[in-house]
């Protein structure tokens, strides 16, 4: 199939809230050691700056599926670019800790609606056929933005000015404002557009991204959903019925087994784990990073040509099981630093590289990619936003977690513990990750209305 131009070019438009995404979740990544010396922080006091974003995402996620149903999700994400700009500058000049942990806040309510809002997007506007690759091109932009916050956060530093990070903070507002400028001028869904009882406009919007062989087919099972939608008033409780229950639990599963792999450890406190390891220089500790940010990058391309092909399930099943054997190499690292010496840092790069590559091409898409594909559409706002709620509520417990985890127990014993975790995600995916790949939206919905099993969809 011959992805239309104008269909790509909206999905790169749109997945720049995916770059936001990644770039505010990462720069804090290469502040930290910055704000550590600066403000003089504890290791309790690091922690809460890490975690306010992430409170934000919280609150952002609890009203994300009623904003973008009431609103739409182009207008959702144009307010967003907004925020994240605000966000952006109040982080940069901020006076004190206080104003920089509240526009933190303001910076993770954006995220947390736009980590939902985008891929849906990108979702109710793709193609079927394309629409595992599409959507997961949000998850591509999201690795981008973290290595661009690492390479901006390397080429910032200046081991001589404690200030070095509020230019780190004020490079954010450059793809805010692309996003905000680019959002203008692309179509609403069509989905939403019907959903709504503006048939002409959806039709329009449709015509210009389907398939032609599959516009009447789709055209044909929108018309049915959205009448069974109009005999039915929406509600958070609407998800809890029985038919739904695969799916719901899907959608808070992934995200816990993604996030309790301690994924986001590295991403946020990569400069810190390298501290550990022995290097000593602010800048210096960043230098990994960018490493581990490559790889993230090129890994997440690899899920984005591999999705539509091997299909969710498998990978998911490949993914899980390289990842439990880098975490437990990653632990070894630390429990035999005094035998590894100077060579500690090397081999836990490695290490680190490993996970990486097994958790982008897997957990990290497919979390994103799943929510947008389970869910009917008079529930998918809904469903999406307890998926966003589950994925920040768990990382902000991460992030808050981890260094009282190290101090705890050690490196060594906290990556082996994520470990773990993984073991029991595997056992978790066998059972209840389905395959959606080549799967219309509408078609999976028959699926669990006539009772099967996520193995059997």
């Amino acid at each position: 199939m011959k992805l239309k131009t104008n269909v790509l070019l909206i999905a790169i438009i749109a997945a720049t809230g995916g770059l936001l995404f990644g770039f505010d979740t990462g720069v804090i990544s290469g502040a930290l050691p910055f704000l550590k010396q600066y403000w003089r922080l504890s290791d309790a006091s690091v922690e809460l700056i890490t975690t306010t974003v992430l409170i934000g995402a919280v609150a952002g996620a609890i009203s994300s599926g009623k904003l973008s149903d009431t609103m739409g999700r182009k207008r959702m994400i144009i307010v967003n670019a907004v925020i994240f700009t605000v966000g952006a500058l109040g982080c940069a000049y901020a006076p004190n800790i206080t104003l920089l942990v509240i526009m933190r806040i303001i910076i993770g309510f954006a995220i947390g609606i736009t980590s939902y809002v985008v891929p849906m997007y990108i979702s109710e506007i793709s193609p079927s056929r394309a629409r595992g690759a599409l959507v997961t091109l949000n998850q591509l932009m999201i690795t981008i933005g973290i290595l661009v916050s690492y390479i901006s956060d390397y080429w910032l530093s200046d081991d001589s000015r404690a200030d070095s990070w509020r230019l780190m903070f004020l490079v954010g507002v450059i793809p805010a404002v692309i996003l905000l400028i680019g959002m203008f001028f692309l179509p609403e869904t069509p989905r939403w557009l019907i959903s709504k009882g503006r048939w002409d406009d959806g039709k329009k919007v449709l015509q210009k991204v389907e398939d032609p062989d599959l516009l009447s087919i789709t055209l044909a099972d929108l018309e049915a959903e959205i009448k069974i939608e109009n005999q039915q008033e929406t509600r958070w409780s609407e998800v809890l019925k029985p038919w739904l229950r695969a799916p719901l639990i899907i959608t808070i599963g992934i995200f816990f087994f993604q996030q309790f792999s301690g994924v986001n450890t590295i991403i946020y406190y990569a400069p810190i784990i390298f501290k550990m390891a022995g290097i000593v220089s602010n800048t210096g500790s960043i230098l990994p990073a960018i490493i581990i940010g490559a790889v993230n990058v090129l890994a997440c391309f690899v899920s984005v040509l591999l999705l539509d092909k091997v299909g969710r399930r498998r990978l998911y099943m490949i993914g899980i099981i390289g990842m439990i054997p880098s975490l437990l190499m990653l632990g070894g690292c630390f429990h035999f630093k005094e035998q590894l010496g100077a060579s500690l840092p090397v081999f836990a790069v490695l290490s680190i590289v490993c996970f990486i590559i097994f958790i982008a091409i897997s957990l990290a898409p497919l979390g994103w990619l799943l929510i947008s594909e389970v869910f009917p559409l008079n529930v998918r706002g809904v469903g999406m936003s307890i998926g966003s709620l589950a994925h920040w509520g768990f990382n902000a417990v991460i992030a808050f977690t981890f260094l009282k985890l190290v101090n705890a127990f050690g490196v060594d014993i906290t990556f082996w513990l994520y470990a773990l975790v993984c073991i029991a995600g595997l056992l978790w995916g066998y059972y209840y990750i389905p395959e959606t790949k080549g799967k219309s939206l509408e078609d999976i919905e028959k699926k669990w209305r006539s009772g099967k099993s996520p193995k059997e969809i």
